[in-house]
């Protein structure tokens, strides 16, 4: 996707495919689950039975991204950047949040029109739904948009230790908090309490990168294969020792730090290759990264609705190669809906926004003609 305010790295947009996938791959399983699919026993399959993780992924490089653009701009204009993420997330947001409110409309109370700024907490309507339910970490990414054009600018001025100094204040809120909630898993996975040093992390990685970056290239190709096998590792690790089911483990405590960092090193490891993919995979998953926000909010309702329709089929004979065969089918219809989205809701409202930076970021007309991210 894009970008007014930096230069566009298609790697970026490969990350947000990727996050998308995993986050995919997480619904699809629960999904299929009770329909005959083969169960996915061992800690190896986390990547897949913990594919929250993606939402990770999408965190950490949110705050990654920002934090090379108010690198490059200095100074980040409050109102200019806030417009362009209300213009960025609102729209698709507000047609989930509508969609949320009709299949609930039997319990809906007027009160409840307020969990359009807190989708994260208490009985938000679209956490009612699974079709809408993935809609709970919009309200999480907006609140840093909020508050980031001030953690840049004090970033900035003192330095990645600015950074470390509230990391370190958000794990000792994290233990503070730990014997406070009977379902502290919940708590940290869904607010900000568990998430916060998640984008924080991301400026971390995007401060440091650029003294990083000429030692990272020449091994950037086969760093970056070894960042996501290390990411494999940590979900692997989670599903061993503390899984989403488990409902109060200290492992939590840290899980969204570790699960941070290993991220933060893939980005930094990908964003480094300079070899291009062949161009069949490139155009598809740099297309995958564009449509990722649809492709995310609108997965669930494909999912489910085609599972509940078809099941796994009994095409091959063997649970596996059926399961694979359905999931290829659902995740074909999820991409044309998720491009049909973009195009639709999107795109319209991203052509509206501009610059919010003091120095105009150099753009090719055809890239001034593509969607913005900034």
């Amino acid at each position: 996707m894009k970008s007014l305010n930096i230069h566009y790295n298609p790697r970026i947009d490969q990350l947000r495919w990727l996050a998308a996938l995993i986050v995919f791959l997480f619904h699809f399983e629960v999904a299929v689950r009770g329909h005959g699919a083969p169960a996915l026993t061992g800690p190896w399959w986390g990547i897949v039975t913990e594919g929250h993780t993606g939402v990770g992924l999408f965190f950490t490089l949110s705050g990654f991204l920002f934090m090379q653009i108010a690198q490059r701009q200095g100074t980040i204009r409050y109102r200019d950047f806030l417009r362009n993420r209300i213009l960025r997330i609102l729209p698709l947001f507000l047609v989930v949040f509508l969609l949320a409110t009709s299949i609930q409309r039997d319990r809906f109370q007027a009160q409840d029109i307020l969990y359009v700024l807190a989708t994260n907490l208490g009985d938000s309507p679209t956490s009612r739904s699974v079709v809408t339910g993935a809609a709970w970490c919009i309200s999480l990414e907006f609140m840093f948009y909020l508050v980031f054009p001030f953690l840049a600018r004090f970033t900035l001025e003192q330095g990645p230790r600015y950074l470390v100094k509230l990391l370190a204040l958000m794990l000792l809120l994290k233990v503070a908090v730990f014997h406070e909630n009977e379902r502290s898993t919940l708590m940290y996975f869904s607010t900000f309490v568990g998430r916060f040093d998640q984008f924080l992390i991301g400026m971390l990685a995007a401060t440091l990168y650029p003294r990083w970056e000429p030692r990272l290239v020449p091994h950037a190709a086969w760093l970056a294969p070894v960042a996501l096998l290390l990411a494999i590792a940590n979900s692997a690790v989670q599903a061993r020792v503390a899984p989403f089911t488990a409902v109060h483990a200290p492992f939590w405590i840290t899980w969204s730090l570790q699960e941070s960092i290993v991220w933060a090193g893939l980005i930094v490891a990908w964003v480094s290759v300079r070899q291009r993919l062949p161009n069949c995979i490139e155009r598809a998953t740099c297309h995958g990264g564009k449509v990722s926000f649809s492709f995310y909010l609108l997965h669930a309702a494909a999912i489910h609705t085609l599972v509940r329709a078809v099941g796994v089929p009994r095409v091959t004979g063997t649970a596996w190669a059926d399961t694979l065969l359905l999931g290829a089918a659902v995740y074909a219809a999820t991409w044309a809906i998720a491009t049909l989205g973009y195009g639709a809701i999107e795109e319209p409202f991203l052509n509206l926004r501009g610059r919010y930076g003091d120095k105009a970021a150099t753009v090719a007309p055809a890239q001034r003609d593509g969607a913005t991210v900034g």
